[in-house]
């Protein structure tokens, strides 16, 4: 079990990164940890938790043993954040079959919209303890 949730990104991804930074600077418990998708530690959870093949797009959370994509993953995501963005939350009331819908078009869409990242970004050196795969 893992004692912190993690959220395997699509390192390629800009929106993915700006997804990261965007956690980070709201996470001030320090509660996240974060990994690259395409990381050793990224594919061994996929892979422990079935997903490896095919790859989820963009965004997976593990969070006490289980793993969670799409709009789950994110809406969950926001919970933990607190704050205004703990009510955004509330829209995994919808059915998923509303929800992820979006969340694929976003995720279709997001190289078109913000581009493929040249070149693995490096975190913050206050934040590195906080990703698995450096």
């Amino acid at each position: 079990m893992e004692l912190h949730p993690v959220i395997l990104f699509d390192g390629d991804c800009r929106f993915c990164h700006r997804a990261v930074q965007f956690v980070l600077k709201r996470d001030r418990a320090g509660v996240f940890r974060f990994a690259a998708l395409d990381s050793a530690y990224g594919q061994a959870q996929l892979a422990a938790h079935g997903l490896a093949d095919p790859r989820p797009d963009s965004l997976v959370l593990i969070e006490d043993d289980s793993a969670f994509i799409e709009s789950e993953g994110a809406l969950r995501i926001a919970r933990r954040l607190g704050g205004g963005w703990r009510w955004l939350s509330g829209l995994i009331l919808l059915p998923r079959v509303l929800r992820d819908p979006v969340y694929r078009w976003i995720a279709r869409n997001r190289f078109r919209w913000f581009g493929k990242a040249d070149r693995c970004s490096v975190p913050d050196p206050a934040f590195i303890d906080r990703f698995l795969d450096q």
